[in-house]
């Protein structure tokens, strides 16, 4: 593939569909924490944008040097994205129902968010085979652009969910824990079957 505008297009759509169960988890996360400030909103965002780019450079690496490596890796992917996200969903889930929520300021620890980084990106390494073809510098310029398209949805439902956290007061853990064991079991039906 060339550069071109559809090259540009191509990256913008792929980065909106790999970036929609990270939108779905920013939501989550808002819901959870209606009093998040911007600078954890950015961090969380950053932390998705980061492993959506990462993600498709190593599958990009991986066609490049170890494929049959990674062509077994694959069928664990839907089980991995669903260990991950039915554990912090369930989590928040038994804190909402407990009523630990308003206790907690619900404060989203690093290792949480580099759980759910991993569980949101995951599917994104099969993108290294779509973009095999492209040299190093495409396949990079690929990356950014679904990083930034990443960031940009995940800002966006960290507000929706803060907006709607705050009018669910003591059921967005509940609401949050729900939604992100629902897309855990998403990814794993669509994988699986």
């Amino acid at each position: 593939m060339e550069w071109s505008f559809v090259f540009f297009l191509n990256s913008v759509l792929l980065g909106v569909g790999l970036a929609m169960d990270a939108f779905s988890v920013s939501m989550a996360n808002g819901l959870h924490d209606p009093k998040m400030n911007k600078g954890t909103m950015g961090k969380i965002a950053g932390t998705f944008a980061l492993f959506q780019a990462a993600m498709p450079m190593i599958g990009w690496v991986c066609v490049h040097t170890i494929v049959e490596l990674f062509a077994s890796f694959e069928t664990l992917i839907p089980w991995i994205a669903l260990a991950l996200l039915g554990y912090i969903g369930g989590k928040m889930l038994l804190d909402g129902i407990r009523g630990e929520e308003a206790e907690e300021a619900a404060q989203l620890s690093a290792g949480a968010l580099f759980m759910q980084g991993i569980a949101t990106s995951i599917d994104a390494l099969s993108v290294g085979f779509t973009i095999s073809e492209y040299g190093w510098l495409m396949a990079l310029t690929a990356a950014i652009i679904i990083a930034v398209v990443t960031f940009i949805l995940c800002m966006a439902g960290l507000r929706i969910g803060k907006k709607f956290g705050t009018q669910l007061s003591g059921k967005a853990s509940i609401l949050g824990g729900v939604i992100l064991i629902g897309i855990g079991l998403e990814i794993f039906i669509t994988g699986v079957f």
